[in-house]
């Protein structure tokens, strides 16, 4: 059985040691983004349900609000295929075939009644896992005058993953909150935690980013 990330301390002493791990940290400017927040993870019909979806969507609802609250911009993304995945993203189909669930029009491929985006949140369709690619998120982030991008969303080895690792590379500080992304498994979920948080993100609690969140309504 792999040990959980989080509890191995042989492991965090080794990553520390070979240099992993600094924190990226805040910025001037924040924006949330919430990935993929739709109903093929939060509906138990859906093939692509998530067991940790309701307690993700909860997490990102409450996020949500605080950054709205804070006048801080949110956006949110979706897979979505105007016609046939195949056609759209053909090799990613040929993967993954329940990316048929994210045709328009599709059951599950709305937005979820917990977590909806808001009056003057940003939404963001996209063909592959990253929010970033094929989509220009970084440049609508850069004229909102965001440096730093809070993540939660589904799925952590996935989407989340992509997006926290095309974040840093256009150069925003990404911040996952833990509580507020989900998987289908509790080892992969943990292990690409663990692996973000050591190379490419801060894995941040709910508590601390809704708490950092709000200080900016002041700036």
């Amino acid at each position: 059985m792999t040990s959980d990330p989080r509890t191995d301390d042989r492991l965090t002493d080794d990553y520390l040691a070979a240099g992993f791990g600094r924190r990226v940290g805040w910025g001037e400017r924040p924006a949330l983004l919430l990935v993929d927040p739709v109903r093929a993870y939060a509906d138990p019909a859906a093939d692509l349900f998530l067991d940790t979806a309701a307690e993700a969507l909860a997490a990102m609802r409450r996020l949500a609000v605080t950054a709205r609250d804070a006048r801080l911009p949110v956006v949110f993304t979706a897979v979505r295929y105007a016609g046939e995945p195949a056609h759209d993203a053909p090799h990613f189909f040929r993967k993954v075939p329940g990316l048929d669930a994210f045709r328009a029009g599709g059951p599950h491929a709305g937005f979820t009644s917990v977590c909806p985006p808001g009056d003057g949140d940003d939404v963001v369709f996209k063909h592959y896992p990253s929010a970033f690619f094929g989509t220009g998120l970084h440049l609508l982030l850069r004229s909102a005058g965001v440096d730093t991008v809070v993540l939660g969303g589904f799925s952590t080895s996935g989407c989340v993953r992509a997006s926290a690792l095309d974040a840093l590379q256009y150069g925003f500080r990404p911040l996952v909150v833990r509580e507020a992304v989900a998987d289908r498994d509790p080892g992969p979920h943990q292990a690409n935690l663990f692996d973000l948080d050591s190379k490419y993100a801060d894995v941040v609690t709910l508590d601390d980013a809704c708490l950092l969140l709000a200080g900016y309504a002041a700036g």
